[in-house]
């Protein structure tokens, strides 16, 4: 893979990570005792509402769902962080488990692929 190509690939993977940050902002927020980890936000709960079941149930669910958004969206985060660390360290799209080259086109589907499409279903990184 020549320097140009990795420009390109380092491009979308850093615009990428900024909808990626905008994302689990809007779900969550970064662990104020970890800032490497992010965590699921619920709304608020007036004194008002906490004596309303319903109002209090509605919170608790948000929460849940942003807890399953954030989950996703974490990992996801995580693996552009990785491809973004692999490229300034010259081992971006190397297969993580053959040390063989990922495939171009693999790449261009999936810029923070961390497996060859011979290992993708492995269950070793993602699917």
């Amino acid at each position: 893979m020549n320097e140009q190509e990795k420009n390109q690939f380092k491009v979308a993977l850093e615009k990428e990570l900024a909808v990626l940050e905008k994302e689990l902002s809007d779900v969550g927020r970064r662990n104020p005792s970890n800032k490497v980890d992010w965590e699921a936000t619920q709304g608020n709960v007036s004194a008002e509402e906490r004596s309303e079941p319903n109002e209090v149930a509605d919170k608790i669910e948000e929460y849940e769902e942003h807890a399953g958004v954030l989950k996703e969206l974490e990992k996801r985060y995580n693996d552009v962080k990785l491809a973004l660390t692999k490229i300034d360290g010259d081992m971006y799209g190397v297969c993580e488990v053959g040390g063989e080259m990922i495939e171009p086109e693999r790449l261009e589907a999936n810029p923070a692929a961390r497996t060859c499409e011979t290992h993708r279903e492995t269950g070793f990184a993602q699917k």
